[in-house]
């Protein structure tokens, strides 16, 4: 039998809320932008803004947080970034308006994603319409987006 251990590099750590590095760092960090749907690709090849090429082979159904470390290399730490993304900035003037928000949009199964006093949704057509026929107020921006893409929902 053959023993395929060790073929995948684990992920390293995670950066804090404060800025500091949970994990191994060395010297400079460099934020690598990655979309939504970009986080959900493990496997592939990318290109830091410094450069660097980074080969990610992590195993299947892993999903990289913003704050993520991808690789420690000559001296650089490149950490996971959520790029700025195509949204809509929904701000409910209610609770009840929020709570109809939350329901209708968790119907189309979305992430809602909390930013300040607004929420943030990755922008599509059947969103624009059901903002407009919810007659909550929002704005069409390019904005960082924490959650999952919109083709993906929880099992």
């Amino acid at each position: 039998m053959t023993r395929l251990t060790g073929l995948r590099r684990p992920v390293l750590g995670t950066v804090t809320a404060a800025g500091k590095v949970a994990g191994e760092v060395a010297g400079e960090v460099v934020p690598v932008p990655m979309t939504a749907a970009d986080r959900r690709r493990v496997r592939r090849r990318l290109r830091a803004p410094d450069g660097a090429e980074l080969l990610l082979a992590l195993p299947t159904g892993t999903v990289l947080s913003p704050g993520t470390l991808l690789e420690v290399r000559g001296g650089v730490t490149y950490v996971v970034d959520a790029a700025p993304e195509d949204v809509a900035v929904v701000t409910p003037r209610t609770l009840p308006e929020a709570a109809a928000l939350g329901h209708a949009v968790g119907n189309l199964h979305r992430d809602l994603v909390p930013d300040g006093a607004a929420f943030l949704a990755l922008w599509d057509a059947p969103l624009e319409l059901l903002l407009k026929r919810l007659g909550v107020p929002f704005t069409r921006e390019e904005r960082p987006f924490h959650g999952r893409p919109s083709w993906e929902h929880e099992s």
